[in-house]
């Protein structure tokens, strides 16, 4: 049988170490005592909403493959909207689309009271105005708790989950097999 070799740490290696650990231990107690109140994080506090109405109320609306984020800002004046830093009209190039996405704005009766700043990505024209639909009705729950049954019935607060089916291995398309020719 092998026998381990074992050594003994001196006395005075031994006395050291623990002296060593215990400084390493005691530092972090004095940075704590020397840190200066005012540099202690202090507690977020939930916003008043009359400090948030004067800033602007957020919201994200998806539709298929877009994904518009929204924001409405408070104002007494007409009702601007801008697409991607670009007026809604020249953006869509419709009436029938720029009227899709500012439905719940129409239906709550609010068109005046909010200048209407939207960066959209993704999807075509037509995803594009019903995410941004979905996110100004979003935004206007925020603003009015009691709009949400108005909106909810006509149907601007339902998320259109329906997207293109993905492609599988050995079809042509989703589900269109390659055409099967007997002979």
């Amino acid at each position: 049988m092998a026998t381990k070799a074992t050594t003994k740490a001196t006395p005075k290696k031994t006395a050291a170490k623990k002296a060593a650990v215990k400084k390493e231990a005691a530092a972090p107690e004095a940075e704590l005592k020397a840190v200066p109140k005012k540099a202690v994080a202090k507690k977020k506090v939930a916003v008043p909403a009359e400090t948030l109405a004067v800033r602007y109320l957020y919201a994200v609306g998806r539709r298929k493959t877009a994904i518009a984020q929204v924001r409405l800002y408070p104002s007494k004046q007409a009702e601007e909207v801008i697409v991607n830093s670009r007026p809604i009209r020249e953006y869509f190039g419709t009436a029938a689309l720029e009227a899709k996405a500012l439905l719940p704005l129409k239906a709550s009766g609010m068109e005046d009271s909010f200048t209407v700043s939207v960066v959209v990505r993704g999807g075509g024209l037509n995803g594009q105005a019903d995410a941004i639909k979905l996110g100004v009705a979003r935004c206007l729950i925020k603003h009015d708790l009691l709009l949400r049954p108005t909106l909810k019935a006509l149907g601007y607060l339902t998320r259109d989950s329906r997207a293109v089916e993905r492609k599988k291995p050995g079809l042509k398309k989703a589900r269109r097999a390659p055409q099967w020719a007997k002979r």
